[in-house]
């Protein structure tokens, strides 16, 4: 069965559970009737996820890109459109409509809203606190002024996204493989096991209120679009990347940061032998090391510091060190104490897993008592993520940087 005739005959069958379970009570015919839907409902589940990992793998075979008819479909999403959809009290029509329909029958689930993809506000990542001053008189949205914000950079660096996911995940992960030795003639092996782990996600949810004004929202000018999407991208953007680098707070996902079982390094002695050593503790797990990551204050002074006596140049030169890139920002923490130190991290970012539950989902609230009193709207965005490591000790993180 091709992939878009099990799609529309899991959602043929979703349609019917639903239309059963819209009575108050159900008889016992109508019981048995719902259980047999659940289970063709899990089989053609699975049955698609067979079939779309045949098409992507077909895709890549002739080196097309993966769901490309989706991607385009996320680049028409209009934020602005869905939120005035909201408030006029109207359906949504065009891309929205399509992607908010076709991720709640990918993912079994009724938005509470609209579901939005992240990819949709991901085009920027800078905001405004303040859309007073846009008005379409006379007037140069291309010429904004932005206020300055934290880079982010953890889903830049290459973290692996695990979207359109449902119940909880878990990966199987290698622990221990057999092990061999040399025996004598006619001499017993040593008999060994091979054990297993496994990496686990589960659902963790951030959002945020906005406020936004009436008149804002009725606009039409796509400049004043653009400033809502990126009010709404660094709203959540932010505390993703925030959590993919440090995380381990109440309800956060657990980071790179706090996750038990990276690497260690000391560069309290900032010399170009500490940082060899943590190029090295990496090299000797057969690792990548693919960036070094570090707090903002860090930065001058790996550009501050010679190699060494007799060896020419700096630490850090042309934003590489040691051949490898250098990447800063204040989404890194740094480490409190007296004084306060930098941190630095060096690792494979690919061994990061983001998982996405549900990427953006938009609901708007024009009746709040005092939104309303103003005749402005509540915008509520949220987004359902979680993080995990797949090889902790693919990262070396050194936290006792003078700053």
């Amino acid at each position: 069965m091709q992939l878009a005739a099990i799609r529309e005959a899991r959602t043929a069958k979703v349609n019917e559970a639903r239309a059963l379970l819209s009575a108050d009570t159900l008889t016992p015919e109508q019981k048995a009737k719902f259980d047999a839907l659940k289970s063709e409902i899990t089989t053609l589940e699975a049955d698609e996820a067979r079939a779309q990992f045949l098409a992507d793998a077909e895709r890549r075979a002739v080196g097309e890109p993966v769901d490309k008819s989706r991607r385009s479909m996320e680049a028409s999403v209009n934020v602005l459109d869905v939120i005035r959809a909201q408030v006029e009290g109207r359906s949504l029509n065009g891309a929205a409509a399509e992607y908010s329909q076709e991720t709640e029958r990918r993912t079994g689930r009724k938005a509470q809203g609209v579901f939005v993809p992240l990819a949709a506000l991901e085009q920027r990542v800078s905001t405004t606190t303040s859309a007073s001053e846009i008005v379409p008189t006379d007037h140069r949205a291309d010429q904004y002024i932005e206020p300055f914000r934290n880079s982010l950079l953890a889903r830049r660096l290459g973290v692996r996204v695990l979207s359109g996911l449902q119940g909880n995940v878990s990966i199987p992960k290698h622990g221990t493989g057999m092990s061999v030795g040399w025996v004598a003639e006619n001499a017993a092996l040593t008999a060994s096991d091979m054990t297993f782990d496994d990496v686990t996600l589960s659902p963790k949810h951030a959002g945020g209120l906005c406020e936004m004004s009436r008149q804002l929202i009725m606009q039409s000018s796509p400049d004043i679009e653009q400033l809502v999407r990126n009010d709404l991208s660094f709203m959540l953007a932010q505390a993703i990347d925030s959590a993919l680098i440090n995380g381990g707070g109440t309800n956060q996902p657990k980071g790179v940061l706090t996750t038990t079982g990276i690497q260690t390094a000391n560069l309290a002695t900032l010399s170009w032998a500490n940082v060899l050593t943590m190029v090295q503790k990496l090299d000797l797990i057969n690792a990548s090391a693919a960036n070094f990551v570090g707090s903002t204050k860090v930065k001058a002074k790996l550009a501050g510091t010679l190699k060494a006596a007799g060896i020419a140049g700096y630490l850090m030169e042309g934003g590489r060190m040691a051949d490898i890139p250098v990447q800063f920002t204040n989404q890194v923490p740094e480490k409190t104490g007296t004084p306060n130190t930098g941190r630095l991290v060096l690792g494979d970012w690919s061994q990061v897993l983001l998982g996405i539950w549900s990427e953006l989902d938009i609901l708007v609230n024009p009746f709040a008592e005092t939104a309303y009193s103003k005749g402005n709207v509540l915008v509520r965005a949220m987004s359902t993520v979680d993080v995990a490591l797949r090889h902790p000790d693919a990262f070396v993180v050194a936290d006792d940087l003078a700053i």
